[in-house]
């Protein structure tokens, strides 16, 4: 497969049309907008549909069990925050279940147009595949251990969902290539590794050592598939990695 763009009838540009331009620009004078005004009217009023609206989006429910509500009050004594641990532990949970069908997004891409010199085997992708769910079954464990429902989307979790929106729909779309795929897992490895890095350092912050631990482990792996996805993406444009 290749992986570099090609030439083709690309007619998104002005310039190819100079004469057509001049009459696009006049007809921009002969029919000016019906409403007089700029941006500045939307923002304000993004702005006041946010203050009027009722709730922020999405909100912490109070823990399930005794155990969770016991270990939530001794945090909150110690000047802690367990609703922001609570959240950016949804929030990588629902990340890591969207890490899951993207990769699985991208093998289908794989098998469909096959790989190039220098880029990721399907073994490779089905590996880190495998880490993702194995994040996500951790994340599971640790949520229910601490008194949380698993499957409740935090205010964090909410935003990370729509975050990833973007990326499914370039991995999704037939006409993208593998190495335009691996361009939009690229953000996706970024953030998460910095939100793994963030989460361990929120779970020592609270005391929860084993948590803490097993974070450090995720984020171990996520550095590895992070270092792997910036390799494919140089080959792909035969960049010589030091």
């Amino acid at each position: 497969m290749s992986t570099h763009a090609e030439l083709g009838l690309n007619r998104t540009g002005v310039a190819l049309s100079p004469k057509l331009t001049a009459q696009m620009l006049e007809g921009q004078q002969e029919f000016p907008p019906d409403y007089a005004g700029d941006e500045t009217e939307i923002a304000r009023s993004r702005g006041d549909v946010g203050r009027s609206w009722p709730d922020p989006v999405g909100s912490m429910p109070p823990p399930l069990t005794l155990k969770g509500n016991l270990q939530a009050g001794m945090a909150a004594l110690k000047g802690e925050s367990p609703t922001q641990l609570m959240d950016k532990l949804g929030a990588r949970l629902a990340y890591e279940r969207s890490g899951v069908r993207l990769y699985e997004a991208v093998l289908a891409k794989y098998d469909l147009s096959g790989g190039f010199s220098g880029g990721p085997t399907r073994a490779d992708l089905e590996q880190i595949l495998s880490e993702e769910l194995q994040h996500f079954r951790m994340l599971t464990a640790q949520l229910t251990q601490l008194g949380a429902d698993p499957t409740v989307m935090t205010p964090s979790a909410d935003l990370e969902a729509t975050m990833t929106q973007g990326v499914l729909a370039v991995l999704v779309d037939p006409r993208t290539p593998l190495p335009q795929c691996l361009s939009a897992l690229l953000a996706v490895e970024l953030i998460d590794n910095d939100c793994w890095d963030q989460l361990a350092k929120l779970a020592r912050e609270a005391g929860l050592s084993d948590l803490a631990e097993s974070c450090s482990i995720a984020l171990g792996e996520e550095e590895v598939h992070l270092a792997r996805v910036r390799a494919w993406l140089a080959a792909s444009l035969d960049l010589k990695t030091p």
